[in-house]
């Protein structure tokens, strides 16, 4: 008997050994955002190239508070690649404990500069809300609590020598939550940091009237910080929208952590850019991710994974 388990307890090991099985399954979670936001159909659209093209690893999708939740959550191992804004990812790495960050998360590593998301404010026509400064006594939301929008709010708002105190009621909810507060008229307005024609608030312009509010490029330049530049919301975007509105952009990033292995940010990375159009199909947002662009303003370290695959495309020597 003591033999035959022997024998079996041998027979599995060089089962084991041979295949790998025990140690083998690799996880891809992907760490997206609010689900009315843009992060989460294009961590859907990610997480499903990575189930096609790296078979050996199952991936899964995990809606978050969008960039602080997300680039904690790597630091701690819970998730393996993840979209952010990049002032957040800068904050991360430095430490910024105002902003959510108790010490500096030196475990991130990078895996491309995507899209930018463009600063949107919009109010309801009604409210009579037109600049920044008509905000002052009104009801607005400014995203959920310390994420990567709540972070823009209030550095726009700091540029252009205002504060929270200044609103009536300040609401910090996800971009889908405040859309339905101002249908309902128990909002006036909403800062939403996002790729453009996000669908929370093309279905607010399909609903109220709106009018999106401009940031002018002397409040963006006061902001103090390179990752703001001067962008442009162009006419049409959404319903009702009739002309340009200029705003402030901040470019997103795809970041993972060091103890994902190098083959499996290699094949990240990789399957990234050889899908591009299912990325687009997701979101239109995706049509500004550019190989050329990949690297622009990284704050972090790339992943090894990562830094061979710009190496075969010739973007680092």
């Amino acid at each position: 008997m003591r033999r035959t388990l022997r024998s079996l307890a041998a027979a599995c090991a060089l089962t084991l050994g041979a295949t790998g099985v025990a140690h083998a399954q690799q996880f891809i979670n992907v760490l997206t955002g609010g689900t009315s936001g843009i992060y989460y159909p294009l961590g859907v659209a990610l997480s499903q190239i990575y189930g096609k093209t790296i078979p050996e690893a199952k991936s899964s999708v995990q809606s978050t508070k969008a960039s602080v939740e997300n680039l904690n959550l790597l630091q701690a191992g819970r998730g393996e690649i993840a979209l952010t804004l990049g002032d957040s990812l800068s904050d991360a790495w430095k430490g910024n404990e105002e902003v959510g960050f108790k010490t500096p998360l030196n475990k991130l590593r990078g895996i491309a500069g995507v899209y930018p998301n463009y600063v949107q404010i919009v109010a309801s026509a009604d409210s009579g809300i037109r600049t920044l400064a008509d905000l002052k006594g009104k009801r607005v939301s400014v995203g959920a609590p310390k994420s990567g929008t709540e972070l823009n709010a209030r550095a726009i708002f700091k540029a252009a020598g205002m504060s929270y105190k200044d609103f009536t009621k300040t609401e910090y909810l996800p971009f889908g939550e405040s859309v339905e507060l101002i249908k309902n008229r128990q909002l006036d307005a909403t800062l939403q940091s996002a790729g453009l024609g996000v669908a929370s608030i093309r279905d607010l312009a399909t609903s109220v009237k709106i009018v999106v509010v401009s940031i002018p490029a002397d409040v963006i330049g006061k902001v103090g910080d390179p990752a703001y530049q001067p962008a442009t919301i162009p006419a049409g975007t959404y319903d009702g929208q009739a002309a340009d509105v200029p705003t402030a952009s901040i470019s997103n990033f795809l970041v993972t952590h060091e103890g994902v292995s190098n083959d499996i940010a290699y094949k990240m990375t990789r399957s990234l850019f050889e899908n591009l159009d299912q990325m687009v199909a997701a979101h239109a947002a995706a049509k500004a991710i550019k190989l050329e662009n990949a690297l622009r303003g990284m704050p972090v370290p790339l992943h090894p994974g990562a830094e061979k695959f710009y190496r075969e495309k010739g973007l680092i020597k």
